[in-house]
C-alpha cells in the first residue's frame, strides 16, 4: 500500500510540475505589428497594418505543443498611410468596423515544426466569419530579461487568406483577393512579485 501511495504521490508531483511549466505571456502592443499586403489593380503591392493588437499566450518552453494563443485586433486601427483609403477599408465596403469591430484569432492546436519553429492551427474571425487557418511560426525566440525583471520572447507568423472567404467585399478589379498576413509579436511575462 505504501508503494502505491508513493507512486501516486510521484505522479501527482510530476503532473503539478508539468502544469507549472506552462506560463502566461501578454502581447506587448508597443512591439507587436499585424501587417498585410495586397495587390492593387494587379500592378503593385499595397502594404498596411493594424496598429492595435492585444492578447495572450500560454507557453511551455519544454513542451511547445502546449502553446495556445488568443489575439484581438482592432479593425478600425487599419493604417495604409492614406486616410481616404483607410476610411474606405473601415466602411461597409470592406471591414465594416461599425458592425464588426474586432478581428480575432484563437489557436486550437500547436506542434513543433523544426528547430525554432511551430505550426499553429486556429480560428480566425474577420467580418463576422470564422475560418480555420494554419500559421507557420518562427520562434519563440530565446527569452531575454529586461532591467525590471520582465521576461520577453518574440515570434513571427505568416499566412495568406482570401478576403472573399471572410465576406470582405470590395471591387476585385481594384483590390486583389489574396491577402498576405505577417504578425510580428513580442510577448512579456512580468517579473514575479516579491
Amino acid at each position: 500500500m505504501s508503494r502505491v501511495l508513493a507512486f501516486l504521490s510521484s505522479v501527482v508531483m510530476l503532473a503539478v510540475s508539468g502544469v507549472a511549466q506552462v506560463e502566461t505571456w501578454q502581447i506587448d502592443p508597443n512591439h507587436t505589428a499585424a501587417q498585410f499586403s495586397v495587390r492593387h489593380m494587379g500592378i503593385s503591392t499595397v502594404r498596411g497594418a493594424f496598429t492595435k493588437v492585444s492578447g495572450s499566450a500560454q507557453y511551455d518552453p519544454s513542451n511547445p505543443g502546449k502553446t495556445s494563443v488568443e489575439a484581438t485586433i482592432d479593425a478600425a486601427s487599419v493604417d495604409t498611410r492614406v486616410s481616404m483609403r483607410d476610411d474606405d477599408l473601415r466602411s461597409a465596403n470592406y471591414f465594416d468596423v461599425a458592425k464588426y469591430p474586432m478581428i480575432t484569432f484563437k489557436s486550437k492546436s500547436a506542434e513543433p515544426a523544426g528547430e525554432g519553429k511551430l505550426k499553429l492551427v486556429g480560428d480566425l474571425t474577420i467580418h463576422g466569419v470564422t475560418k480555420e487557418v494554419v500559421l507557420p511560426v518562427d520562434g519563440p525566440s530565446a527569452p531575454v530579461t529586461d532591467p525590471r525583471g520582465n521576461t520577453h520572447v518574440g515570434a513571427s507568423a505568416s499566412t495568406t487568406i482570401n478576403r472573399k472567404d471572410f465576406g470582405v467585399g470590395g471591387a476585385s478589379s481594384m483590390v486583389g483577393e489574396d491577402i498576405a498576413i505577417t504578425i510580428d509579436v513580442e510577448l512579456v511575462r512580468p517579473a514575479a512579485k516579491k
